[in-house]
């Protein structure tokens, strides 16, 4: 992986740039779609190496994901690329009746997604688009943690005959300890670190603050089993089920408190197995501030997620 490092981590967009290029030079149906945002969705290089098959419709994000659906019927492969925060605002109806509800081949990268955008406020946060689109029938949902899942997502979208959002991040984060061999599932949770005594489930940004979280806690004397939930929907049902086996589910994510990957992993935990849950997240409309200072200010830390697990350990006992 080549992505530059950015801060104490890597930006996931050049991990997605890099792997459509690459599956571009292979696969002549692949196309790019944007809404003025060659250069936030970095893909300057793409439009470069082919410039017949970037289209760029200006600040109209309603027309970008028709244009999208239209190619798909053509036979096309389209990324459909802009802010998550208009993307899936601007463009809800759109994704719903021209993507969803017509089950066509468009993958969406909802770019700079969660609160990666600060600094310019309310309107450009994108914190509720997993609530969103997870209500929608056949749309895969995928919020990867770092740039190989990133990579891996955008490998797999193109090679997978649906519609499907992916929300790839431009805050910096690591790349997280794998074993060789591993694979990407759609669909499927990602165990990163077993525990007996409570299970932290994340998804995107906030995976490698859980593994964190959990680091803190074991030097505690607490287990704590830790799941990267990447898959928002179709949600991995047998994954949350054995997660419940602990006792206890913390979820933590860059997104409102309601609707996402919370309220996902609670719809499974009442009606399998109920166990005591904490859902972590922002409480609605924020602040304008860094992203680093809204993840602070909300409790979206290491620190902010082992305190949870605690409580939750404490009122179970």
């Amino acid at each position: 992986m080549s992505a530059a490092p950015q801060g104490k981590g890597f930006d996931c967009r050049n991990a997605y740039v890099e792997t459509l290029e690459a599956l571009a030079a292979e696969d002549p149906r692949i196309v790019a779609v944007v809404n003025d945002s060659v250069g936030s969705s970095k893909l300057n290089r793409f439009r470069d190496q082919f410039p017949e098959r970037l289209v760029n419709v200006g600040i109209a994000e309603q027309n970008m994901v028709g244009v999208g659906a239209g190619l798909a019927n053509g036979g096309k492969v389209p990324f459909v690329s802009g802010a998550s925060c208009f993307l899936t605002g601007r463009a809800l109806e759109q994704i719903k009746a021209d993507i969803a509800y017509s089950n066509v081949n468009v993958k969406l990268c909802g770019i700079s997604s969660g609160v990666a955008y600060g600094e310019l406020g309310a309107t450009h946060h994108s914190i509720e688009d997993l609530a969103w689109l997870r209500a929608m029938k056949g749309l895969t949902v995928i919020v990867p943690s770092d740039p190989w899942e990133t990579a891996e997502a955008i490998r797999w979208a193109a090679g997978y005959d649906g519609p499907v959002f992916i929300r790839v991040s431009r805050m910096a984060v690591p790349a997280l300890a794998r074993p060789e061999g591993a694979r990407f599932e759609a669909g499927k949770a990602e165990i990163l670190r077993d525990g007996s005594d409570v299970a932290i489930i994340a998804c995107g940004t906030l995976v490698h603050r859980a593994l964190d979280a959990a680091e803190a806690l074991a030097a505690e004397g607490i287990s704590a089993r830790v799941l990267n939930m990447a898959t928002v929907s179709p949600i991995d049902r047998e994954a949350i089920v054995a997660a419940a086996g602990t006792g206890a589910i913390v979820t933590a994510e860059e997104h409102v408190v309601r609707g996402g990957l919370g309220g996902a992993v609670a719809e499974v935990v009442v009606e399998e197995r109920p166990v005591p849950m904490r859902v972590l997240g922002f409480p609605g409309f924020l602040e304008t501030g860094s992203a680093e200072w809204l993840f602070e200010r909300h409790g979206l830390t290491p620190a902010g997620i082992a305190a949870a697990a605690r409580e939750l350990i404490e009122k179970r006992s």
